[in-house]
């Protein structure tokens, strides 16, 4: 794979893009740790999946001023989103088709891009949107995907630039997750592998405790993806690749990503780049009660890891299929009759394309 040309260019702008579903709360937590940010030519482009929950206009309410940052005295990453930073923080707000179309030349004096998708898009969909909105106007070098349940350092974003630009061969570059409630151990380092004979995921580093870390190539020789909670894409990238695959709706995206751009762009890892992260939040499954979420979120793992393998390894399907045959008896055995339903409507559908 040979550079690039203009592989020296000035480093233009660069987007922040955050999809936002139910979840105002954590979107203004992390937009307070984003604004302290050390890297100055940016924007942030805030997607509103069609929230329930006044996300908009609460989000609104915190860039005038009227609403603070609600983060608990004892929290050890309090101070990453506290006290306030000055307001009020300037904004536009676009539907759909405007911010598709670019929106207005004013906009480029806003800190803060509100689009309103419409409806669910999902986590492909209604990123797109913003992603869609950012190359019509093709005035960035990079756009940083980064889960709306996340907060970041005000190097986060400098070191993950700092690791991207010395290949410019790199179309993705990943960060070190760590978990918000237990900010010393590693939820991954970057990204994951993955096994197309299995269907299973290994998260990197998962797991490993502040002081524990591995060499960077290391990292990006095991990783098979970089994790959708932080993922900085560059422009040359988006141009050559496309857009994520709306089709999975959740799950998948970032791997279906990565294995588009092989032979393309490399995928890389910046170890100082650190994002602390909620894990499950934004989709609305962490500490979550609710057995229909739990059952959505199954069933979409279990649906979309066979649509990507379909797609890109046809010839893995028959183990994937006994796979999940033995997770249904294994669900059968313990009673889990809901669960064990919810797999084998998800192989009527992918084999039998059974409208279910």
């Amino acid at each position: 794979m040979s550079p690039r040309n203009g592989c020296e260019h000035t480093l233009k702008k660069v987007y922040i893009l955050l999809l936002n579903w139910n979840g105002w709360r954590d979107s203004i937590e992390c937009l307070e740790s984003i604004f302290r940010n050390e890297h100055s030519n940016y924007q942030v482009i805030l997607c509103d999946n069609d929230s329930r929950d006044g996300s908009l206009e609460h989000v609104k309410a915190w860039a005038d001023r009227h609403m603070d940052v609600a983060v608990a005295l004892d929290n050890p990453l309090h101070h990453i989103s506290f006290p306030p930073i000055p307001k009020p923080i300037v904004y536009a707000q676009y539907n759909r088709q405007q911010a598709e179309a670019g929106g207005c030349p004013a906009s480029r004096d806003a800190q803060l891009i509100l689009i309103q998708t419409g409806s669910n898009l999902g986590f492909a969909g209604g990123n797109n949107v913003g992603l869609r909105y950012a190359l019509s106007r093709a005035d960035f070098s990079y756009i940083w995907l980064l889960n709306n349940d996340t907060v970041i350092l005000p190097n986060t974003l400098t070191r993950l630039l700092s690791r991207a630009k010395q290949d410019s061969n790199i179309g993705i570059c990943g960060s070190s997750l760590r978990y918000y409630y237990a900010p010393n151990q590693y939820q991954c380092f970057g990204g994951a592998s993955y096994n197309k004979w299995l269907g299973t995921v290994r998260l990197v580093g998962g797991g490993m405790q502040v002081g524990e870390e591995i060499e960077c190539n290391q990292v990006e020789t095991a990783m098979d993806y970089v994790m959708g909670a932080s993922m900085l894409v560059s422009f040359e990238f988006l141009q050559t690749v496309g857009l994520m695959e709306e089709g999975y709706f959740l799950y998948f995206e970032e791997l279906d990503w990565a294995v588009r751009c092989k032979g393309k762009f490399l995928i890389a890892y910046a170890p100082n780049s650190i994002v602390f992260h909620k894990e499950g939040a934004s989709i609305g499954t962490k500490n979550s009660t609710s057995r229909s979420k739990r059952f959505l979120s199954e069933y979409y793992f279990t649906r979309n890891k066979l649509v990507f393998t379909k797609k890109h390894y046809p010839y893995a399907l028959p183990t994937l299929y006994f796979g999940i045959l033995i997770a249904v008896f294994v669900r059968l055995l313990r009673g889990q009759l809901s669960r064990a339903i919810t797999l084998i409507k998800v192989l009527l559908k992918i084999v039998f394309k059974a409208q279910i």
